[in-house]
């Protein structure tokens, strides 16, 4: 047990934020959260899913702490947050990032009666997580595929920029399936030749801003602009991708952002924004709270895909993508037709002839990539500029 100082200090640290007249018989599910809870990106898409969580499965309560990364909260652990949260009555965790991955296993096995679940992580797949934890992602690659191609088919000059967090597996992947949504619309839609298309990706060390620590995503995004990109498909969990267009956009330059994460990421944007991929947790969260609760948990890796019979249905499709206000008209049938053939199995971009960026062989000729070797994504391809690692 910690001591009574720590324990005072880190509720005053964490401001845990509880409703108000929990009942005896009620689910309390615990939230953290990496960044703001209304930063209108990853961490507030993880929060509205929980609260809608708590209007439409009766007898659910949930309790959040956000800003959970070293920045906000130096010295207090993911093991110190878990014991607050299971002492206020929490019989389920979900941990927001990838940088909670081991601390949210040290305390799976310190609270073995309590149900976890590591969002972005891989301790199911390999083989090594507790049995009280399962882990759950968005196949967000299909739509990050969508923003590649609406980017493809609005920009002018040819070159799209990349705006990345750190580097991972993850993030690789994302980019990388940005990067094959645009080269399909360009060579395919467009009839252009790949080579006359530039696709940048420019890393700025962590999911968001941390002012001395991170490359300032706001001078990132002005550098893409200044330099000719003219659409920037943001990979950071906040808006300024957009923000950054909107002010290019006043000052005279025709050029266009996809945000990233939350629905709601267009909100403001209209004359920016060509639409955003967005994660929706509402249907992840639901199956597994409601195992949960009817005592049939099993510790599963959850890697769920969109719903193609709509795919911006909240009730039931992991990921989306909402076009924006300034998609251009004559993309949205374009777009329409790349979603059903994507849904169909018509078109799969993870199929080679593809390399890595070193030249290396991904994908050989006819081959189709397997989950773990998407989900365990090596190197940026061959046709990208930008590193592979943080190196």
């Amino acid at each position: 047990m910690r001591t009574l100082t720590k324990t005072i200090a880190l509720i005053a640290a964490a401001a845990v934020l509880l409703p108000a007249g929990a009942g005896a018989g009620t689910f309390r599910f615990g939230l953290l959260l990496v960044g703001p809870y209304n930063d209108r990106g990853w961490s507030q898409a993880h929060y509205e899913a929980g609260r809608r969580i708590e209007k439409e499965i009766p007898g659910t309560e949930m309790i959040y702490i956000d800003k959970v990364n070293p920045a906000d909260r130096p010295g207090v652990t993911i093991p110190q947050l878990v014991d607050d949260m299971v002492e206020k009555g929490c019989r389920l965790i979900i941990a927001n990032s990838d940088d909670m991955k081991d601390g949210i296993v040290e305390a799976a096995l310190e609270h073995p009666d309590v149900y976890f679940v590591h969002v972005s992580g891989d301790h199911v797949l390999a083989g090594n997580a507790p049995k009280n934890l399962s882990n759950l992602m968005g196949r967000m690659e299909y739509a990050k595929m969508m923003a590649g191609f609406v980017a493809a088919l609005t920009t002018r000059t040819g070159k799209i920029g990349y705006l990345g967090p750190l580097v991972n597996d993850e993030t690789r992947r994302l980019a990388v399936s940005s990067y094959l949504g645009a080269r399909y619309a360009w060579e395919h839609v467009r009839k252009r030749p790949a080579s006359e298309l530039k696709f940048r990706v420019n890393w700025i060390g962590f999911w968001f801003n941390i002012p001395g620590v991170t490359a300032d995503p706001t001078q990132v995004a002005q550098n893409f602009f200044n330099s000719g990109y003219d659409v920037l498909v943001s990979g950071i969990d906040t808006t300024e991708a957009v923000v950054v267009a909107q002010q290019k956009r006043k000052e005279g330059k025709e050029v266009w952002a996809v945000p990233y994460d939350y629905a709601g990421a267009c909100e403001g944007a209209g004359d920016v924004c060509l639409g955003v991929p967005y994660f929706n947790w509402f249907p992840g969260y639901k199956m597994l709270i409601q195992a949960a609760m009817a005592g049939k948990w099993k510790s599963q890796w959850l890697w769920l895909g969109p719903d193609w019979k709509d795919i911006n249905d909240h009730q039931t499709s992991s990921v989306g993508f909402l076009p924006g206000p300034a998609l251009p008209a004559e993309v949205r049938p374009q777009l329409d037709a790349f979603v059903r053939d994507l849904g169909s199995g018509k078109l799969n971009l993870f199929q080679g002839p593809l390399n890595y960026q070193d030249g290396s062989t991904f994908l050989a000729a006819g081959q189709t990539a397997t989950d773990q070797q998407i989900w365990y994504m090596k190197q940026l391809l061959q046709g990208m500029e930008g590193q592979s690692s943080a190196k």
